[in-house]
């Protein structure tokens, strides 16, 4: 999940007044007088709108789940469009407080919540001008586009030329996040330079690359029965003079931006604290990445602590296996070549294999499992070297997609085996494939609370889905539940590091060297994860303090229904509702737990 951005330095946030909400524009559901029903339809009524405002106006996100009524657009990306969406999200916001909950079902009156709390999140945004910096190594609309025709399903002629209209709409997508970037030079909001320089590598690639063997051609590969060979002619010559005349010379431009004028101008502090409202906007990404009050001293400390509860634990293990500490374990973990795939194809059966294994067993932990399927498939070439060791796509309501395990396959045969277990839980099942499509089956919740996801919650869950597995009689070769609390520490690694480089000043070599001293994680993830955090600061603090409020509240309900607690009931309870921020997640396991007690 990358943040979407919009325009323009010079645009100021539009005050209330200037949205063009006036009383009479207020729902009739706002009166004193109106019934729970008209209150109920009134809000009813406001999802809906919010919803397609916001699949209309990201049209790539909205084809992803299926829905192909704006497939021929791509997300409008001027200054007008970014006013607009922000006076929108104002008049939500004012319409939505004014229905009174009193009387909504619990259900209802949540969504109120969530929807009014996304609302404030995205005004509280607005002054950090997140779209100036639209881009990094990690992502961005550079990387995005020529990602998603893999993710989209081509049935039909009109399919395939929606797709060709989206190309010839490629150039003014360069050109205005082009014009955002500039503005953030002038503001001194750029990303730092190193990164930058991966990125320009990235974009060279899709530069000049024949068309036909670019990601923008991947329709081409294949067409359904019901596409006439005269059509097909029609569409492939069609599609390749699009990429070559329109979306490569586009990214020439773009990486002559880059290379002449973005990246000298890059930041050399890796610290987001570099920024001129650097300390205000990471205590901002605090809270929208773990949904909590927690400062960054704080969370640095609780990842110290981690740290050597994993690190204690991993010492018995060393022990087991006859090592005399955890460093000579870990530097026999490194030698062995025994751990390590290989080939590209060992390393993605050992996924497959794993991801078989649990879903065998997930009746174990759950009583209500989804519909959608799970597939294991590899990451893409051109973003391979700068992408984590694996990652998780959503598939589409409809099913007409499943949901993916993404495995990077770059310098596979360097990659450490003894984490594929813990990583095949924490993207597949029980973790993001398990709660996501539970999330996109529920019933009786509007439609943006089956999409809606937070970082706490939704990586959180993945990595007590790690755990999930010791729970279900998994990582039996010590090596693997080695590597699960490696993966363990890993997390809790994050917290030390993303907020030692983003608020106490950390360079970049001393997150290498505190990855280095407290685990064996391989070079080549060390080296992507930590640009990682500096790319995306903020988002790595999720994991762990999701994790710790899920174990906590499962202790508390353990601890208050004793022999009656169900494990399966407890997992169904957390993720029956969606993703929730904290807070809510926990009203929700004390309501559940006082509810167990009467039975």
């Amino acid at each position: 999940m990358y943040l979407k951005h919009a325009v323009c330095a010079a645009v100021l946030l539009l005050p209330l007044a200037s949205t063009g909400l006036t009383a009479q524009k207020l729902p009739q559901a706002a009166t004193a007088s109106a019934s729970v029903e008209e209150r109920r339809k009134a809000l009813d009524g406001l999802f809906r709108s919010y919803w397609d405002d916001v699949l209309s106006h990201d049209p790539e996100y909205a084809s992803t789940l299926g829905d192909k009524r704006w497939n021929a657009k791509l997300t409008d990306r001027s200054i007008k469009a970014e006013n607009d969406r922000v006076a929108r999200r104002q008049e939500l916001l004012l319409q939505l407080a004014a229905i009174d909950p009193t009387g909504l079902s619990e259900q209802e009156a949540l969504s109120r919540e969530l929807l009014m709390r996304q609302c404030l999140e995205a005004m509280e945004a607005a002054p950090f001008k997140e779209w100036e910096m639209p881009v990094t190594q990690m992502g961005g609309f550079s990387a995005d586009l020529p990602d998603l025709a893999r993710q989209l399903s081509f049935t039909s002629a009109k399919d395939y030329d929606d797709w060709i209209a989206r190309l010839h709409a490629v150039p003014a997508v360069f050109d205005q996040a082009t014009q955002n970037m500039a503005l953030g030079i002038s503001d001194k909001r750029v990303p730092p330079r190193y990164l930058l320089e991966k990125l320009l590598a990235q974009v060279k690639t899709l530069s000049t690359q024949k068309p036909e063997e670019t990601p923008f051609a991947t329709p081409l590969k294949s067409f359904p029965a019901s596409v006439p060979a005269a059509e097909q002619e029609r569409i492939r010559a069609a599609m390749l003079e699009a990429i070559e005349k329109e979306v490569q010379p586009a990214y020439r431009r773009f990486a002559r931006f880059l290379e002449v004028s973005y990246v000298p101008a890059g930041r050399t502090e890796p610290g987001i604290w570099a920024l001129p409202d650097g300390d205000a906007y990471y205590k901002f990404l605090i809270a929208r990445f773990t949904t909590t009050k927690l400062t960054a001293a704080q969370i640095h400390q609780i990842g110290v602590d981690e740290v050597a509860r994993d690190e204690a634990a991993m010492t018995e293990i060393a022990h087991q296996l006859g090592y005399k500490d955890l460093a000579s374990l870990r530097a026999a973990i490194k030698s062995d070549p025994k751990l390590r795939p290989a080939s590209p194809e060992a390393l993605l059966n050992a996924y497959k294999q794993n991801v078989a294994a649990m879903q065998a067993k997930l009746p174990t932990l759950f009583n209500h499992l989804p519909k959608a399927q799970l597939e294991v498939a590899t990451v893409p070439d051109f973003r391979a070297a700068q992408s984590a060791a694996a990652y998780y796509e959503q598939g589409t309501p409809d099913f007409s997609r499943p949901g993916r395990i993404t495995v990077n396959l770059w310098n596979a045969t360097e990659r450490s085996l003894a984490s594929v277990e813990a990583i095949s839980y924490h993207e597949g099942v029980p973790g993001h494939h398990m709660q996501i499509s539970v999330a996109q089956e529920l019933t009786g919740i509007p439609t943006f609370r089956q999409q809606y996801g937070n970082t706490a919650f939704v990586e959180g869950w993945a990595l007590y889905a790690e755990h999930l597995g010791k729970d279900a009689g998994f990582y039996k070769n010590p090596y693997s539940d080695y590597g699960r609390l490696e993966a363990d520490i890993w997390r809790a690694i994050r917290l030390v590091v993303d907020t030692g480089v983003h608020s106490q000043h950390w360079s970049r070599q001393q997150m290498v060297d505190y990855f280095h001293a407290h685990s064996s994680i391989d070079e080549t993830n060390i080296q992507a994860e930590v640009d990682r955090y500096i790319a995306w600061p903020g988002q790595a603090l999720g994991y762990k303090v999701g994790q710790l409020k899920i174990l906590e509240l499962r202790e508390r309900a353990q601890k208050a229904l004793g022999t009656s607690f169900d494990l399966r009931a407890f997992n169904d309870e957390v993720i029956g509702a969606g993703a929730l921020p904290m807070d809510m997640l926990e009203a929700r396991i004390d309501g559940w737990i006082a509810a167990q007690g009467k039975h």
